[in-house]
């Protein structure tokens, strides 16, 4: 015995899927971004900071260029 079912109020073949995020699914990944961004362009306060000195020059022109 088949289940009756339910029309649908909207037509599946719009193509549109409506999605609603909270205000927070947006904001904690920028933050988070943005948080490591700050950590990379000041490798001064890395106490063991020991790499590559061409690394850190090519952060340091990312972050003049950033900054202009």
């Amino acid at each position: 015995m088949s289940a009756p079912t339910h029309p649908r109020t909207h037509p599946a073949a719009t193509g549109g899927v409506d999605i609603r995020l909270p205000w927070w699914a947006l904001v904690l990944p920028a933050v988070a971004f943005v948080a490591l961004l700050l950590l990379i362009l000041n490798p001064a306060d890395a106490q063991a900071a020991t790499g590559d000195p061409t690394l850190s020059h090519i952060v340091e022109r990312l972050k003049e260029l950033l900054l202009r």
